[in-house]
């Protein structure tokens, strides 16, 4: 059952299709380079436990510096991973945060793509390991990130956030909590 971490203040939906609106300067983060913890995103996140696959289809409207919108792993304040789509230098960017206790961030510039398109974002933990992929249009799936990470009890779910301002809106569709995806990490 998906629950609120941070409720946002204007949200309708359900595993379908989601529509969050962000509050005033929303975000994760802890301690890296900015010195400062935040823990003030929105998260709808299910209880998860063992390996598993998390999916869904992201739209956003992403104008301001760090806008973002995304799939989240969370274990607690100090232990998470969120990724998705974050707004910088002007353009889209596929970004992956790991969490340990500090912050770390990467980033796969988009430059051919438009707040308009669709992201499909999924994100498996096999065993103690988090695989983080994505997929612009009619790509084929991308990983972005292999990660080592706690396979104990943690929940998982979308997120969304605005650091610099309030009222970012975005939309998830198809939801979904499920049986992991095979191991290959390559095509054959």
């Amino acid at each position: 059952m998906f629950e609120w971490l941070n409720t946002p203040p204007s949200w309708c939906g359900g595993q379908e299709e989601l529509t969050v609106t962000t509050g005033r300067e929303t975000d994760f983060w802890q301690h890296t380079f900015y010195g400062f913890h935040r823990n003030s995103g929105h998260a709808w996140l299910a209880p998860v436990g063992g390996d598993f696959t998390l999916s869904a289809r992201i739209v956003g409207q992403y104008q301001a510096l760090y806008d973002q919108a995304g799939l989240m792993l969370f274990v607690d304040e100090e232990n998470w991973i969120k990724t998705g789509i974050e707004f910088t230098d002007g353009m889209m960017h596929f970004s992956v945060v790991v969490t340990r206790k500090v912050s770390d961030w990467s980033v796969i510039p988009l430059p051919d793509a438009s707040p308009r398109d669709e992201l499909r974002v999924r994100l498996t933990r096999h065993d103690d390991a988090v695989r983080v992929q994505y997929r612009l249009g009619s790509m084929d799936w991308q990983m972005a990130r292999l990660a080592p990470f706690g396979a104990g009890l943690a929940r998982a779910g979308i997120m969304a956030c605005s650091p610099q301002r309030e009222g970012f809106s975005a939309t998830f569709r198809d939801i979904a909590i499920g049986a992991p995806i095979p191991r290959r990490l390559h095509a054959d």
